[in-house]
């Protein structure tokens, strides 16, 4: 009997232990199991969440912003107490007291999913939210995945402060409407920051956490008011707040403001071309997620004139040619780059109509003929080649014969007429399109390519005399810069729609711009802009003699008066205007660069300079002049007395 008794108690005992090993080890396993693929607790300080790149304007305004989530991250120290007490009071009012798992919490939690026979509160803390982005959302609200939360959250609350922790998830929260954060959520729906937010503002975002789509202000601003009376019911709990001031939140009207669509409402195109550039240069990620601040050129209201002005040319347009009368279902469209001088700051950008029409921007991204727009390039090789102002050219009924083609080429002046003898300055003034051919011939259709790249001019070129009458398209803001080389005594200035990018630690970013660059002499640069004052006093440009300041300009009319083209400069900007059809048609009879274009930059550029004193045009000392007339040195004709 004492011999069994023993074998039992044996018996007994391994058993005990056996179980107690199986279910250590089976504990254990679990355990290995659910933690091997745990993120480490590392990677949290390190944890770069995705923040707004925002885009300001010359003055500092912000004009725009690119994101993934739209997250604004701010210090602890800054946010309002209030908000902290209530984000405390209804997502974790024991946070200070737990070690990253409430286990009451989660008792609640159990009962609640027992009763519904389906998870439904998951009795999660701060701290187990703040994991849940680095946990697999493929999970789900399984048991497994709280295990893992748990589990992580009691690792980070003995690595890091809870201040810390809070910090994180104040920064992190979803909150609705697109917005990661306190910060960003009080600037969606009260327009401010936090740092001013009342005890109602910061009740009303604490309900938010819970389910920011059925409690939103901006939808159910019933549901919201009845979440933020549960808040603050929570605080006055706590004793974060008497009742007075609970009352006095709950009687508080919500004053919601939202969120301004700045890229839409403020600089459509000139936004979408800075996300393009970054997009192409740092990549999708760092303009989405890379919180950067890009400090642009441009000036909200020369921005807001240039497309007012755009607006009224294209309606006085299609009143005088009826458009939709005779059929024409297309509307036209314009562009207008407006430059500094000196700089290349790129003031004003407007890439069409409406960009809620159509984001294609006609300013960067169109190439169309300029017709006569492109003679100063022409011109300017011709000065460099030891041309005049004074220089003849027979204006006259000519035809070339063209070797590639085996062809004869007559081309023809605009108005079908011919002048005879002409001097440069005059050909050039009446935008005589013989005399440029001719120009062309002499000069040499290599040297005068080669010279339009040295003025900026990248886009293919027709290898013919016809290049002399603008046959070959480029985009607008390849013509205004490389008449900027005159404007800028002959450097060249590429446009410059950025001036500095500072990257989420506040460091510059360099190497955005490259440097200015003399490509032609100043005499040149100069002569040229005289020549194209010439145009202005007394020729194909003098609609915009009525600025009444010194301006040198060109018109420009491509074949078939398909576009209509202006470009100008005093000596403190430089605008181009461009008016055509996207898909090409006549613009109609007489729609020249004269009549489509140089309204629309005359009436920019009276805003722009209104209250401005006047400025005339350097003169350097490598000019001379002799019968009212300027030279290089060293070129200046002998003239005969009359």
């Amino acid at each position: 009997m004492w011999n069994l008794l023993k074998i039992i108690r044996w018996l007994t005992l391994w058993t005990i232990f056996f179980v107690m090993i199986s279910g250590g080890l089976i504990i254990a396993g679990v355990y290995l199991h659910i933690t091997e693929d745990l993120p480490e607790i590392s990677s949290l300080r390190d944890y770069r969440p995705p923040v707004v790149t925002t885009v300001y304007s010359d003055d500092n305004r912000k004009i725009a912003e690119f994101y993934k989530e739209r997250r604004i991250v701010i210090p602890l120290s800054i946010m309002p107490k209030l908000l902290v007490q209530a984000f405390l009071a209804a997502e974790d009012s024991r946070f200070f007291s737990h070690r990253g798992v409430d286990y009451m919490g989660i008792a609640r939690a159990f009962l609640k999913n027992i009763e519904a026979g389906t998870i439904v509160q998951g009795g999660s803390t701060i701290t187990q939210q703040v994991i849940k982005p680095f946990l697999a959302a493929s999970e789900g609200r399984s048991y497994k995945r709280k295990l893992k939360e748990a589990i992580l959250a009691y690792r980070i609350e003995k690595t890091f402060t809870k201040e810390e922790i809070l910090s994180v998830y104040l920064n992190q929260i979803y909150l609705g409407y697109g917005a990661y954060g306190v910060e960003a959520a009080a600037e969606n729906y009260f327009g401010k920051s936090v740092k001013e937010l009342n005890l109602a503002e910061c009740a009303m975002l604490a309900g938010l956490p819970k389910a920011p789509s059925r409690y939103s202000p901006l939808s159910r601003p019933e549901k919201t008011k009845k979440r933020q009376v549960y808040v603050l019911n929570r605080m006055v709990a706590r004793g974060c707040i008497t009742d007075a001031q609970a009352v006095e939140a709950m009687n508080t009207k919500f004053d919601i403001k939202p969120r301004r669509n700045w890229y839409k409402e403020t600089i459509p195109y000139y936004a979408e071309h800075i996300r393009r550039y970054i997009e192409k240069k740092f990549g999708p990620t760092i303009l989405y997620e890379g919180g950067l601040q890009i400090y642009t050129t441009v000036n909200i209201e020369m921005q807001k004139a240039a497309q007012a002005e755009i607006e009224k040319g294209l309606k006085k347009l299609g009143k005088r040619q009826k458009y939709h009368k005779r059929g024409i279902s297309q509307r036209p469209q314009g562009a207008l780059v407006c430059i500094e001088a000196g700089t290349g700051y790129v003031k004003a950008m407007v890439g069409g109509r409406s960009f809620e029409e159509s984001h294609f921007n006609r300013a960067v991204q169109s190439k169309r003929q300029p017709g006569s727009a492109f003679k100063p390039v022409i011109y300017a090789a011709a000065i460099d080649k030891g041309y005049t102002p004074v220089s003849v050219i027979n204006d006259s009924d000519s035809t070339f014969w063209i070797k590639a083609t085996k062809t004869a080429w007559r081309p023809v002046n605009y108005d079908k007429k011919y002048y005879g003898p002409i001097s440069l300055r005059k050909a050039l003034a009446k935008s005589r399109n013989v005399p440029a051919v001719k120009i062309l011939k002499s000069v040499g259709i290599d040297y005068a390519i080669s010279y339009a790249r040295k003025l900026g001019i990248s886009s293919d070129l027709n290898r013919g005399l016809s290049l002399a009458l603008g046959p070959s398209g480029v985009s607008l803001v390849e013509l205004v810069t490389a008449y900027s080389v005159f404007m800028n005594l002959g450097e060249l200035v590429h446009p410059v729609f950025i001036k500095k990018i500072i990257d989420r630690e506040g460091n510059e970013i360099p190497g955005i711009n490259p440097p200015k660059k003399r490509v032609i002499e100043k005499s040149t640069a100069y002569i040229m802009t005289s020549l194209l004052e010439s145009v202005v006093k007394q020729g194909t440009g003098r609609r915009v003699r009525a600025l009444n300041r010194p301006v040198a300009g060109k018109t420009g009319t491509s074949s078939n008066l398909h576009d209509a083209w202006f470009v100008g400069y005093t000596p403190r900007y430089i605008t181009g205007v461009w008016v055509g059809f996207d898909r090409e048609r006549s613009l109609g009879r007489r729609e020249t660069g004269s009549k489509t274009a140089s309204p629309i930059w005359l009436g920019f550029m009276k805003k722009m300079l209104a209250g401005k004193p006047v400025r005339e045009f350097h003169i350097p000392g490598e000019v001379v002049f002799a019968n009212n007339e300027c030279f290089k040195k060293g070129t200046v004709p002998v003239f005969r007395p009359a």
